[in-house]
């Protein structure tokens, strides 16, 4: 029985030595990883397999003795679809037939899948009973995908090529070409005529096809067999079973893994993969200084206090990848969901031998992808810049759910407020003390007895109250909900989802048994469709009594993590709906789960329904539609705060922007500064949250004392202000697929001095520069300026000159060091409130940041933060420029049934302040501002000019301008000396 690796602790265990062994676990938070709980690559039996396949030909260094070959007379094109049949040559001279389709999209994207042709139909054997499938899983796109972004161009075209390839070229103006290899099989695409991907370049690609197993004589099963170029796997001890950490998974279709790799050349950058605690810039992974020694896992797993600087599993993946050069960017999207694992290599070749892309040499990028079962399907992206890679993908996979308002203020939890009346002198408090929140959240104690849908009815016997208090301010209550449910006699929900047949199952097909906080426990089976549906009733007010409109939810624990389970999860022979083993879909299980939530969130108040908020630690492509997510179970030091940029950054890369770190730390106490940073960079998460380990002191903001209570304050301020600016980007994000924080690489695609920047981001589109200090005592930053514009201080204006450039910037405790670049127009909010729901109805501040021609732009998104409403037109998009020394605000949106109504609620929200930094000199003596707007007449409004001084740039500032917010206006600047001589 395997030790619980997990970031809680149940009361309630019913075997003694569970509950000692998981007591002495957690009373030393200090801890950290254990390794043995989980796999390496070597203990990977197909992993094992496929590096050692990989080994083979680079050893022979080519990729002749690759088995597969395209059967020429097996093609038939139509319509932008390619069909055939890949031919595997096995060393008897027996074949196997793999099916083929290639999709060239109207997208300029392609879709390559392989199957296998015996599994298809159904023509194997499964060992020990399973009822498991017999086919390859094949329903990953049914969860991951849209359906958008989907549709073969009907006018590509086939030509036959020379030395036995097969051209399809599609695309505006045919600029996208596949040359497709029959002998060894193998695809090249290009871009322009320009080699972007090359598949199987290197003969790694691997379909472990179906056999019987033959028994050996028993002196001969552990042998290894004779490896040959046809056939280069190296034994067969994983082939039918596989022991780890005294768990035995039972293997019924035999091995079955799909391999593939995937070259980049040209390209010395890629990023991606979430979720791993590493670098922006992916490493290598086949050892050498610098690089890892194990390839990326993505095998959604239960980390307890993760390492960092690792490729090893965490909560989440995303099997996508970006590769970035100057003027061109291309991405893969692995679309497979059993356990993969990548390997990253580099070659470099050219005058430069050192070369990283950064002069003389050129480096090329070759990645292995490996996977349990499944089938192989990829998607191959072509673009120019990551922004096409963002909107490609984010049409496939879907974009971020647009949130409501109060899920991106900010959230304070811990594990756990103890009672109702906790929750509400901590609500009281922070009115108290002046300190702006918008949620609190539940962690699993608020219970009776970890039943969910439960309350503990002596500590919150009263639920109701509390959620009534909050809401006197607008704010909300999360509490925490897990896929595994109490095995208890008595506990109707845990009766009615084994009566109904809705938990997951075991090997023999009965109901899956396993450990998690409740002790003995069931999961939800969120695949079944009745499933979801009986899971979308609990949440009902008359089914979760106790609770109001304003509570929502957070999804733990989803990976699934079970204690004593193999890695801390369900075994991999746990049969799923539709009979799919749980090796198949285990990186979408999460997701399914955090899905059936939302969707049940929405039922809750039918007709009206308000904007779910879900918060999901396990997750996979296209979980972006409906969820939040966080780095989960980190620890209180400054290695970890630094180390939640890059891996914030890459949430944006993979597609999902929306996250954040533990501010503060999960596990541990953080001294003071650590926390008072900790804030201002978590003011500048997607997701903003404080939380920490029931060990923990108490460590609300207030509870700090001067001068830390008022610096975490004065951060939570800060991104109260800003949260407009928040909004839109969120809004892009939600349209664009666009991140939310964008690293330097992506802002800035022709700076190669930029590509393995990840400790500086970019808010959105406004310009705003942040660079947190993340290491104890410092007291100032160095930021890199990849352009040519000029910079100013958030705070006070201090000009800073681009052009590849890198300058020392102070910061003293008390600040954040933020820069805003030349030409942008940043919208705030500055009046304090308590929380979001009580700004709806203030007045905006404009910042206009003049570029060196004396020019910005920016845009405003705004909408009723709860409602569905905006899908029908109820929002204002507005286009803010600042051009010739007029600053105008025009429509950009779409008018739609609501617009009209949405309109008249927000008429008398106005523009009551307006400054423009790098104001011109010759506005010195300027005294007025013209406004005009549509629907009134002309008025002049006055203007303060602050001249620049000690390397500071002048401002200006027009109070009431007397505009609103969601109307066309324009306010005009330098005025005739007829006008100023009238003060």
């Amino acid at each position: 029985m395997t030790m619980a690796r997990s970031s809680r602790r149940s009361s309630h265990w019913a075997i003694p030595y569970l509950s000692l062994v998981l007591l002495l676990f957690l009373v030393s938070p200090a801890f950290s990883v254990k390794h043995h709980d989980f796999k390496r690559c070597d203990q990977s039996g197909f992993c094992k397999r496929n590096r050692a396949l990989a080994d083979s030909f680079i050893e022979k260094g080519t990729s002749d003795g690759s088995p597969y070959q395209l059967d020429a007379a097996s093609i038939k094109f139509k319509n932008g679809l390619l069909h055939g049949s890949v031919v595997k040559t096995l060393r008897t001279g027996d074949t196997i037939k793999l099916p083929l389709t290639i999709a060239f999209l109207e997208t300029g994207n392609a879709r390559v899948t392989i199957d296998e042709e015996r599994r298809q139909k159904g023509d194997i054997e499964l060992r020990h009973g399973s009822v498991a499938r017999k086919e390859r899983y094949n329903e990953a796109g049914a969860w991951a995908l849209t359906g958008a972004g989907l549709q073969s161009q009907k006018t590509a075209q086939l030509k036959k090529g020379s030395d036995g390839t097969s051209e399809v070229s599609w695309g505006h103006n045919s600029r996208f070409e596949a040359i497709i290899r029959h002998a060894p099989f193998g695809i090249d695409f290009y871009t322009d005529g320009e080699r972007q991907v090359v598949l199987n370049g290197r003969g790694f690609l691997n379909i472990e096809h179906w056999r019987p197993k033959v028994d050996k004589p028993k002196e001969e099963e552990n042998a290894t067999e004779q490896q040959t170029p046809t056939e280069p796997i190296e034994d067969e001890s994983t082939w039918w079973e596989e022991s780890f950490g005294g768990n035995t998974d039972t293997k019924p279709k035999g091995p079955e893994s799909v391999a593939l790799d995937i070259t980049f050349p040209g390209y010395s950058h890629v990023y991606g993969l979430a979720e791993h605690a590493g670098p922006l810039s992916l490493r290598e992974t086949r050892g050498g200084e610098g690089n890892y020694d194990q390839p990326y896992r993505m095998y959604n797993s239960d980390i307890f206090e993760y390492e960092l600087d690792s490729p090893m599993t965490l909560y989440g993946s995303i099997p996508f990848m970006q590769a970035h050069k100057k003027g061109s960017s291309v991405g893969v999207f692995w679309l497979n969901a059993a356990e993969t694992w990548v390997d990253i290599t580099k070659a470099r070749h050219g005058t430069n031998p050192l070369s990283l892309g950064l002069g003389g040499g050129v480096v090329d990028t070759s990645t292995h992808w490996m996977s349990e079962s499944g089938l192989l399907d990829v998607f191959v992206i072509l673009g120019n810049s990551p922004k096409d890679l963002s909107k490609s993908y984010g049409e496939l996979t879907g974009y971020t759910q647009l949130p409501p308002t109060f899920g991106i203020a900010y959230h304070q939890c811990r594990w756990n407020y103890v009672s109702d009346q906790d929750v509400k002198d901590v609500d009281r408090k922070f009115d108290k003390y002046n300190i702006p929140y918008d949620v609190i959240w539940l962690d699993i104690e608020y219970t009776d007895d970890k039943q969910y849908f439960t309350w503990d009815p002596l500590n919150f016997p009263d639920p109701i109250s509390m959620e009534q208090q909050l809401d006197e301010s607008e704010r909300k209550l999360v509490v925490i909900i897990d896929p595994h449910i109490k095995n208890k006699a008595g506990y109707t929900v845990g009766e009615e989802l084994q009566n109904k047949g809705f938990a997951v199952k075991n090997k023999e097909n009965n109901i899956f048994e396993g450990w998690c906080w409740p002790g003995s426990s069931h999961w939800i089976d969120a695949f079944n469709p009745a499933a979801r549906a009986w899971w979308k009733s609990l949440f009902s007010f008359d089914r979760f009594k106790g609770t109001l409109q304003n509570v929502w939810l957070w999804n733990d624990m989803n990976e699934p993590s079970v204690f004593n389970g193999p890695e801390i999860t369900m075994p991999r022979d746990n049969i799923h709906h539709g009979n799919w083993e749980h090796r198949d879909v285990h990186n979408i299980n999460g997701m399914t789960f955090h899905n059936a939530t939302y969707h049940a969130l929405i039922e809750r108040k039918k007709g009206d329904p308000r904007r779910p908020f879900v918060l999901t630690r396990s997750f996979y492509a296209g979980s972006q539609r409906s969820a939040a997510m966080w780095t989960g179970d980190n620890q209180a030091s400054w290695d970890h705060l630094a180390a939640s940029i890059p891996m914030i950054l890459n949430q944006g890369v993979s597609g999902f922007p929306f996250g954040g770190a533990d501010v503060g730390g999960f596990f541990g106490n953080p001294s003071k500064e650590l926390q008072a940073r900790w804030y201002q960079a978590g003011a500048f998460y997607p997701f903003f949250r404080g939380h920490a380990h029931i060990d923990t002191r108490r460590r609300e903001p207030y509870l700090l004392g001067e001068p830390y209570t008022s610096i975490v304050t004065q951060a939570l301020r800060l991104r109260y202000a800003l949260l407009p600016a928040w909004y839109t980007a969120f809004h892009e994000a939600s349209t664009d697929g666009y991140p939310i924080l964008q690293s330097q690489y992506y802002v800035h695609p022709d700076d190669e001095k930029g590509y393995a920047i990840d400790d500086q981001f970019y808010l959105g589109s406004t310009g705003l520069l942040i660079k947190p200090v993340v290491t104890e005592g410092a007291e100032s930053v160095d930021i890199y300026l990849s352009d040519d514009e000029d910079y100013f201080d958030y705070f006070d204006y201090t000009i800073y000159p681009g052009g590849s450039r890198t300058h020392t910037v102070q910061a003293p405790l008390e600040k954040v060091p933020i820069l805003m670049q030349g030409g942008h127009i940043i919208p705030r909010k500055d009046r304090p409130r308590k929380s979001s729901g009580l700004m709806k109805w203030d007045p905006y501040t404009l910042v206009i940041v003049l570029d060196k021609k004396g020019e910005a732009t920016g845009t405003l998104y705004a909408d009723d933060g709860e409602t569905f409403d905006y899908q029908h037109g109820a929002y204002v998009h507005r286009q803010f420029t600042f051009s010739n020394n007029k600053l105008t605000s025009s429509n950009i949106g779409a008018k739609g049934p609501k617009t009209s109504a949405y309109l008249k609620t927000i008429k008398d929200v106005q523009v009551e302040k307006i400054i423009i930094v790098n104001a011109p000199s010759e506005w010195a003596n300027d005294k007025l501002v013209s406004v005009s707007a549509v629907g009134s007449s002309s008025a002049d409004t006055e203007l303060i000019y602050h001249g620049p001084a000690g390397g500071k740039a002048g401002w200006a500032l027009v109070r009431r301008p007397g505009v609103g917010i969601g109307v066309d206006w324009s306010l005009s600047f330098l005025q005739t000396s007829s006008k100023k001589s009238d003060l």
